[in-house]
């Protein structure tokens, strides 16, 4: 066990599960026929919550591998997001509902429950018969198909995971499923019966959408406050609070490599960006190195720690995921997949636009308008 790894069991209060494989897939291409495949290979049951489920063909296929599942007498369950699956088509749902899926909607939009409006379930998790789990940052539209080869296909990066962590994992789905649809679900697999798959341990951390903090708090400000050599960060909406650019920039003081990868002109968010942006020249001016990735949008959420540690799941370095929505996260202590990664960082950092302070100072005057309007919304980003 590393230092690091050590430090966050004592800050989260629960340790990592050793025996696991974890594979890094990288895009549309690559992801949807893994996530598919092992739908397709089910047969005893199928768990599904996710944020967004949009429009396009990969929406058709999953709908009818998800409905086919169902129709050979998988158990087959699918959560999804009031407010990030909102523009799915009814056909969709009908279909698979038709063939015996089991849909619920998380937290539906009800004009006088206000408090249910703001937070939301964006986890990203799959589950095939219990023993085999996805996570990670896409979602299950058009946008992520591809290999992020133009704008039309974004670029991100999810997750396979086998061994004994994945009833761990199940936690994620189950108590998302239980507040939305009010039933129980199939009885969980014993931790015992989980195979080791390879030599991985990983931490879950599953956060609640709550107020000012949470457990993904709790990891980035850990790893920024106990990084050494090296931060690498990879977020699709950066909007950092005041603690957490102190940390990047102290992290720079002690002479810890800290590199940001944002979106660049390709985004869907442009006044999230406007929110982060604020804090950009602070950033630079310490010496933080800020990429941003020119292709097409960025939707990935990872962090690298001294070459040790890798943060991987549907949290963004923003508000939201902090402390107001459910998110979900792994913890890895992997050497291949730490090394996976960091190649995949160099490789989208070479895709991208390097900042510099000069010609960050050079902005023009209505960007830096719009950094001011964002400011006072940040915390809603």
């Amino acid at each position: 066990m590393g230092r690091l790894s050590e430090q966050m069991e004592v800050e989260l209060g629960y340790g990592f599960v050793e025996g696991n494989r974890v594979q890094v897939l990288c895009n549309g291409d690559e992801i949807f026929p893994a996530m598919l495949g092992a739908i397709n290979d089910a047969r005893h049951s199928i768990d599904m919550v996710t944020f967004v489920y949009w429009t396009g063909d990969i929406a058709d296929r999953f709908a009818e591998a998800l409905g086919n599942a169902a129709a050979r007498g998988v158990t087959t369950r699918v959560l999804l997001d009031a407010v990030g699956s909102r523009s799915m088509k009814q056909a969709l749902v009908d279909r698979m509902t038709a063939a015996g899926v089991a849909v619920a909607w998380f937290r539906p939009i009800a004009q006088w429950k206000v408090w249910k409006w703001d937070n939301r379930t964006h986890r990203k998790l799959l589950f095939c018969d219990q023993r085999v789990a996805f996570t990670g940052g896409v979602g299950i539209a058009e946008e992520w198909e591809g290999d992020a080869r133009r704008p039309s296909e974004w670029r991100d990066t999810h997750f396979r995971v086998t061994g004994p962590v994945v009833s761990n994992m199940y936690s994620g789905f189950l108590t998302n499923w239980y507040e939305a649809a009010r039933s129980d679900c199939a009885a969980i697999i014993n931790p015992r019966q989980q195979a080791r798959t390879g030599d991985a341990r990983v931490q879950i951390v599953r956060s609640p959408s709550s107020i000012h903090w949470s457990d993904i708090a709790t990891i980035f400000r850990t790893l920024l406050r106990e990084a050494r050599e090296s931060i690498w960060i990879t977020t699709a909406y950066f909007v950092p609070d005041a603690l957490l650019a102190d940390l990047l920039c102290s992290a720079v003081k002690r002479g810890v490599d800290v590199r940001l990868l944002v979106p660049g002109e390709h985004t869907d968010e442009a006044f999230c960006q406007l929110g982060g942006e604020d804090q950009f020249r602070r950033l630079l001016d310490a010496g933080v190195a800020i990429h941003q990735f020119e292709p097409t949008m960025l939707h990935a959420k990872i962090m690298t720690v001294d070459h040790e540690l890798a943060v991987v799941g549907s949290a963004n370095m923003n508000h939201r995921s902090m402390s107001k929505d459910e998110e979900f996260c792994l913890v890895i202590e992997d050497a291949e997949t730490l090394q996976v990664l960091e190649q995949q960082f160099q490789n989208d950092v070479a895709r991208s636009n390097a900042l510099d302070l000069s010609s960050w100072k050079k902005r023009s005057l209505w960007r830096r308008l719009g950094e001011l309007v964002a400011r006072p919304f940040r915390e809603e980003l």
